[in-house]
């Protein structure tokens, strides 16, 4: 039996983000505090951008010390960052103009590439900041994620591991591109061995729509390779769910 990890119901979505950014704010004080930097790998979508839209508000940016925050990306589309569809822009657009990250700490995805170039290529800049050359991911403080922010599809899919693709089942490599018909396009994304190295992954999750297979991937049989969310199974760090009462499958 998986350990489906910890739940947190919000009454509503603005519950839900304000309880997104005080986990963001907790961890990157901890890290910062421990380490003197947080690393941390966003989702994309229309969910995290309230949330990253609340994190630049005064009152819960003045709570981060951004000079030494780091923030990379769970995945990427293929396009180039000023795309609409690019998860870089929507952040940029939601956080980064409105908050002093400096750019140097700023590690996005290449979408405007080749896929499997940019794929590698994150790939090294990973491995650089996490002072892994070679070989698995580390679960040692300080060489890992701090906080993996995840959303979770109607399908079951997180980050751009999709169901019946290659890159759910991936051991070895952390970053890896795929085309994924589904959605008609290529992508670039982290893959099960880094994002369950991280020290905390945190699922955040909203919405009637999400909320069947919610239950099935937290309470159904394991079947990763259909629900790609179950691949998520930090092996030296926690896992949590946060979600609004519209998303909460029936207790």
């Amino acid at each position: 039996m998986h350990d489906p990890g910890r739940l947190e119901r919000l009454p509503t979505v603005d519950a839900l983000m304000a309880r997104a950014a005080e986990v963001f704010v907790a961890d990157a004080a901890q890290a910062t505090r421990a380490r003197g930097r947080f690393v941390v790998a966003l989702s994309g979508g229309s969910t995290p951008r309230r949330l990253y839209e609340l994190l630049a508000t005064p009152a819960w940016a003045g709570r981060v010390d951004w000079a030494n925050v780091h923030l990379c990306w769970g995945d990427e589309r293929c396009v180039p960052p000023a795309d609409a569809g690019s998860n870089y822009r929507m952040t940029r657009e939601a956080l980064l103009d409105r908050v002093p990250v400096p750019a140097a700490n700023v590690h996005r995805m290449r979408g405007e590439v080749a896929p499997a170039d940019g794929a590698s290529a994150y790939e090294a800049e990973l491995r650089g900041l996490f002072a892994t050359p070679a070989g698995p991911p580390s679960t040692q403080p300080g060489r890992r994620f701090d906080l993996v922010l995840l959303g979770m599809g109607d399908n079951g899919h997180t980050a751009s591991l999709f169901p019946g693709l290659t890159a759910v089942r991936e051991r070895d490599r952390w970053v890896v591109a795929e085309h994924v018909a589904e959605v008609s396009m290529w992508r670039i994304t982290l893959t099960p061995p880094v994002l369950n190295a991280a020290a905390r992954v945190v699922f955040v999750v909203s919405g009637a729509g999400k909320a069947a297979m919610l239950g099935r991937v937290r309470e159904g049989p394991r079947t990763p390779d259909a629900l790609p969310a179950q691949a998520i199974a930090p092996t030296a760090g926690a896992l949590d769910w946060l979600v609004d009462a519209a998303a909460s499958p029936a207790p």
